[in-house]
């Protein structure tokens, strides 16, 4: 029976640009989905639906639109529209990307509700809710801070701590706070819907749901065991109704109330699903129905309590098939130099800043995979070990085969590879290709597979390199560049840079699923036209039987070395902490620079403001100018299908180096001004005191990670 897998992952919210946890996530994902999409069962290639989305409802998302004039709608439309950059620059590809705020969302959030109030497991009570009484509303799970009541976390939601993974009510938090105001919130009553997770069959369908082997890892069976309890004492109604205003689904037959947004984020994965099989002309009901299909789900550890309990009960007594060949992958954070991230103390990783330095994607993707496992631990990123690993094992060990056996091919044979191997190369294949198991011998590609299947990236790229390892000692013995001076052993060096090049194909055809855009370019460069994982097979003969005698093409430099100062670049530079005052201070308050600043400009009218074209541009090229002490010449790409020159008095602030890459600001509609070194275009904007001798320096504006070039600023 031939697999059909429907893979999902946790949906980011849509009130911020991707950050490099949700990088990571799908990073793992995607190389999971690639490694699957070159398995076969029997003759069959296995069927992957990969599908994500926006998660778009609740409070803050209405209140931050409504903040910059925006419709809920409008406001979530601005961030989708930043999301391709991100996953088209990492090489992750959704075969759908969609939001949980669509017709099909609502379709079937209903009629799930629906049948589950048809089972008995919705009920109505009037609660106490929190009411932020300076705002003039109810407040959302998420719009309420405090302490965890069950660890005593500070700052944590009113739904979940993120710290212990504990789930609570909100009137359970210590010390309660609004999000918005700041302010105490009060008690106010209002009638609310509940899903009845304490009722007996919840509970003995979660214990054997949890224990069903295989379907989540060991330590999450025992943490979510924990929230059970023996006998399901634990387990409490959950409040699934939210009051108006609202931005989400309104509750069928119940005027002014719409689902929390916890109960239709997680049909969203079925959303997208339904979604991209209309598009693609597949049955849904047939293909969640198939007993072939199994959905698998990436999740990060810090809201397994919505994925592990709320939310497979609420399938299983809705009678949705899936729910019974679910499995769930739980994954730990990343962190950097074993701390959390934190923009504060320079420990953030922008995922757009990461692209914009140049860095290679893969180098990201290779360096994560390394390090992942199929158990819940954080995954440190610490700068020279990201160096070390990248530069020795993907430029050291892999692209270093190509790199010192292609040329010879090309010069010497015509482009043509050996059309036979002598006993000797092939006994080196084996060995490179094969392992020790149970004292037989075993195939490498299956440890390999069964490593990638299992989410144990790490053990399969050590694998791998262990064949590296291997061809780089073949080619160290053989010398092909000592070869290639005796026109009397041609023959030996064809064959040794053959039989190199044989074993190269088979790393990249092992590696593909991490180095997607290395492995397609590799294919180019050796005349293939699909990277096939049964290739990969040496007692079938398949690692020879298509590359002997075959024709390759030029060889191009596949990937550079990672450079330190890059990394460097990529930590968030730590945010100003303010000096404390003498005495009690109030919560804000303004810097005052003691003159350094100067003073407002004259007020002006919105008319006036809106004629000045302000443009997010990139600086494509910056340079330095020959006889100029102050300039830097900028090339700059502001959206407009051209690129645009501009002198910029920065010289003194920064390098060339420090700009090629970055965002800024541009005033787009200034007149061209002819200069002795050429024609400016426009001017970039920078930031600098009245009084240099205070306040020093030149402050390029750069603009936040998800703006694009040709955005206007406004």
């Amino acid at each position: 029976m031939t697999r059909k897998l429907f893979v999902t992952t946790a949906l980011p919210y849509a009130n911020a640009a991707f950050h490099i946890g949700h990088m990571m996530e799908y990073i793992q994902a995607d190389i999971w989905v690639r490694f699957q999409r070159m398995q076969r069962d029997g003759a069959a290639k296995r069927e992957v639906h990969f599908v994500g989305a926006d998660d778009t409802h609740g409070t803050p998302i209405m209140i931050a639109a409504e903040k910059e004039g925006l419709t809920p709608q409008e406001f979530v439309a601005r961030i989708a529209a930043g999301r391709a950059q991100y996953l088209d620059g990492f090489h992750i590809a959704f075969d759908n990307w969609y939001s949980t705020d669509s017709p099909e969302n609502v379709a079937l959030s209903q009629g799930i509700y629906r049948k589950l109030r048809d089972t008995g497991l919705i009920v109505t009570k009037t609660v106490d809710r929190f009411y932020d009484p300076v705002k003039g509303m109810f407040l959302a799970d998420r719009n309420i801070k405090g302490e965890c009541p069950k660890c005593g976390a500070k700052d944590q939601y009113g739904d979940n701590c993120e710290v212990c993974g504990a789930a609570y009510q909100p009137t359970e938090l210590v010390r309660p706070f609004s999000v918005f105001t700041g302010s105490t919130p009060i008690m106010k009553p209002s009638e609310q819907y509940f899903f009845k997770l304490s009722d007996p069959r919840c509970f003995e369908f979660l214990k054997d749901w949890l224990n069903t082997p295989g379907r989540l890892q060991p330590e999450m069976v025992n943490k979510v065991s924990e929230w059970l309890g023996e006998a399901g004492e634990k387990l409490a109604d959950w409040d699934i109704s939210r009051d108006a205003p609202y931005f989400g689904i309104p509750i069928p037959d119940a005027p002014g109330k719409f689902f929390y947004v916890w109960l239709d984020a997680p049909v969203g994965y079925l959303a997208s699903l339904k979604n991209y099989c209309d598009k693609q002309g597949i049955d849904f009901d047939a293909l969640l129905n198939d007993p072939a299909t199994e959905q698998i789900h990436f999740i990060g550890k810090d809201i397994v309590s919505f994925h592990l309990l709320f939310w497979p009960a609420m399938l299983k007594f809705a009678g949705h098939p899936v729910i019974d060949k679910l499995t769930v992958n739980v994954h730990g954070h990343l962190t950097v130099n074993n701390e959390k991230m934190s923009k504060s103390r320079g420990t953030g990783i922008s995922p757009l800043r990461y692209l914009n330095l140049g860095m290679n994607p893969e180098w990201l993707r290779y360096y994560i995979a390394f390090k992942l496992n199929a158990k819940v631990e954080d995954l440190d990123f610490t700068g020279e070990d990201f160096v070390a690993r990248v530069n020795s094992d993907l430029i050291g060990k892999y692209v270093n085969i190509a790199s010192r056996c292609a040329g010879f091919i090309a010069k010497k044979f015509d482009g043509k590879l050996a059309a036979g191997l002598s006993d000797g190369a092939q006994a080196w294949i084996k060995r490179a290709l094969t392992v020790s198991v149970d004292g037989g011998v075993g195939e490498r590609q299956a440890s390999i597979a069964k490593h990638f299947e299992h989410r144990e990236f790490g053990k399969a790229l050590r694998e791998i390199m262990e064949i590296a390892d291997i061809t780089n000692q073949y080619v160290d013995e053989n010398k092909p560049w000592i070869l290639a001076k005796d026109d009397a052993k041609l023959a030996e060096l064809h064959e040794v840079c053959s039989t190199a090049l044989i074993l190269f194909r088979q790393l990249t055809i092992l590696l593909s699923p991490v180095l997607p855009a290395v492995a397609a370019n590799v294919a180019g460069f050796l005349n293939d036209s699909e990277l096939s994982w049964s290739d990969t097979e040496v007692a079938s003969g398949a690692v020879y039987q298509s590359m002997l005698g075959r024709e390759i093409g030029a060889y191009n430099h596949l990937m550079t070395r990672v450079d330190a100062k890059m990394v460097e670049a990529l930590f968030d530079a730590p945010a100003p902490v303010a000096a404390p005052a003498a005495d009690a201070a109030p919560a804000l308050q303004a810097s005052t620079p003691a003159g350094a600043i100067e003073a407002l400009a004259p007020e002006i009218k919105i008319d006036d403001f809106a004629k000045v074209d302000l443009r997010i541009a990139k600086i494509v090229k910056c340079e330095h100018v020959e006889g100029s002490d102050k300039l830097l010449r900028l090339t700059l790409d502001a959206g407009e299908g051209r690129l645009r020159n501009v002198f910029s008095g920065i010289k003194a602030a920064y390098t060339p180096e420090e700009l090629t890459g970055k965002l800024t600001v541009l005033v787009a509609n200034l007149a061209p001004r002819k200069m002795k070194f050429g024609i400016s275009e426009g001017m970039v904007l920078a930031a600098s005191a009245a009084d240099e001798q205070a306040k020093p320096g030149i402050y390029i504006l750069n603009p936040w990670p998800g703006a694009e070039p040709g955005m206007r600023i406004g």
